[in-house]
């Protein structure tokens, strides 16, 4: 009797419609009740026709995106989360169904920061099933114990570098085990090489190194326009030798009161030394070493001189440890930093050629709703384009593409001309670092640090 009833008002509600097409509460109620029973497929055709009478309504949206879950459509519905979490306002139901999709395509360190963030916001929006899965408790903290027990982590999820209650320790610092390597780093061929040979075979081979009485660690700097994956490099190196990842960014270690910048920047190098093999990655370096020449107060040349200590590995042995560091102005960096033993290998990462770009835009288009891509073709069109350049290319032509979906009410593969058209808004955003550093390579260049820049640049001096 039960499915006869519902029948019975399913078929009402349809024949609502039929006269008043443009019945937001009624359409939203139908799609509500064949959800409810089980009947997706004709749930999303509800749906799509009442986001064309609502394309902003982000309710109906997620509820779409919902249906095409159970269809088993992930690559529709993850369009839709996609779009939802990059706007101003989003639910914490909305960051925990994102979730879940991103756990199906193993995407598990997404996962647990959108999951994180829902369960700050809205505590009752704990599932525990999700929740073990990612290894993430209520609160937003990790499972207990995991600190010693990397090796256990199945997911390669992060955890706290070291525990909280004792002074001067590094507790807001994460380590990773990243799930990236080199397939999923777009061109960047000698660059990675040079990685290869400074950090991974090391790790791979330390008989070999240990035989000429080389250590097994070192740093390398990486420096050129923002953008083009110098980040993305780093955690790609750690994945690649299944080794621990710290990203440490200036508000890691700067620190208002005297002596506690030093104090956290060493506690920065033992963890690392704690959980070797170890990446520890400095981004933005230039702001912890800038030019001692420069400095007016003391503080910052006795926090460079703990920086410098700790390269040396003068107060603990750094082997085991790579230092991987990025800026965007070499040339603020004090050339103590260049020394051998410390930042002995500068390797410019320029914005991708063409086939970078293509291999680049095969990785960001990889599990999207996609329609005979001619990668070649965009990467002809993006010239100069930094990665960064390239990801606001794809998601400009999304955007597009969703706008049509909420207009017609059926999603649409991208297609090479969306593309194409998107890169068209986009203008490459290395012109204006390209502007600075050919100054600086033509006339503050006299060690040939940045001859790379004008070989880049076809100039000759």
């Amino acid at each position: 009797m039960a499915g006869d009833d519902s029948n019975t008002t399913i078929t009402a509600l349809r024949d609502a419609l039929a006269v008043s097409p443009d019945n937001l509460p009624l359409r939203r109620h139908l799609a509500e009740l064949l959800a409810g029973f089980g009947r997706h497929d004709e749930a999303a055709a509800e749906y799509r026709q009442a986001i064309r009478l609502a394309p902003q309504d982000a309710d109906l949206r997620l509820a779409l995106s919902r249906c095409f879950i159970a269809l088993g459509k992930l690559g529709e519905a993850l369009v839709i989360l996609e779009q939802l979490t990059a706007e101003p306002r989003v639910t914490p139901q909305t960051r925990v169904v994102y979730a879940r999709v991103l756990v199906e395509r193993g995407e598990q360190d997404k996962a647990a920061a959108q999951y994180r963030r829902a369960i700050d916001e809205d505590p009752e929006q704990v599932d525990e099933a999700l929740g073990e899965t990612l290894g993430v408790t209520p609160g937003g903290g990790w499972r207990e114990g995991m600190d010693d027990a990397f090796d256990d982590d199945p997911f390669g999820g992060r955890q706290p570098a070291a525990r909280g209650d004792e002074p001067g320790d590094a507790a807001h610092i994460e380590v990773e085990r990243p799930k990236i390597d080199f397939e999923q780093v777009g061109g960047m061929d000698a660059i990675k090489e040079e990685v290869r040979v400074k950090i991974i075979h090391p790790l791979t081979h330390p008989e070999i190194y240990k035989a000429y009485g080389k250590a097994i660690g070192g740093g390398i700097l990486m420096y050129g326009p923002p953008g083009c994956g110098k980040t993305h490099l780093a955690r790609a190196t750690a994945g690649e030798v299944k080794a621990a990842f710290m990203s440490v960014g200036i508000h890691d270690v700067l620190d208002m009161w005297i002596g506690n910048s030093e104090k956290q920047l060493h506690e920065l190098f033992q963890t690392a030394r704690r959980n070797q093999p170890s990446v520890l990655f400095f981004d933005e370096v230039d702001a912890l070493g800038a030019s001692r020449t420069d400095m007016r107060s003391s503080g910052g040349r006795h926090l460079i001189n703990q920086f410098l200590a700790e390269l040396d590995g003068s107060q603990a042995s750094n082997d085991g440890v790579l230092v991987l560091a990025a800026t965007n102005a070499p040339w603020h960096l004090d050339p103590a930093f260049r020394r051998p033993g410390r930042f002995d290998r500068v390797l410019f990462v320029p914005p991708p050629d063409a086939s970078a770009r293509a291999a680049i835009l095969r990785v960001m288009l990889d599990g999207k709703p996609t329609e005979s891509i001619d990668h070649a073709h965009l990467a002809k069109k993006t010239d100069r384009f930094s990665g960064a350049d390239l990801k606001a290319v794809v998601d400009l032509a999304i955007e597009a593409k969703l706008r049509d979906a909420m207009s017609e009410g059926v999603p649409k593969p991208l297609t090479t001309k969306d593309l194409a058209r998107a890169a068209g808004r986009v203008k490459p955003s290395t012109a204006e670092w390209f502007a600075t550093a050919r100054n600086y390579a033509l006339y503050a260049n006299q060690s040939g640090a940045y001859d790379e820049i004008l070989s880049y640049l076809n100039i000759k001096r």
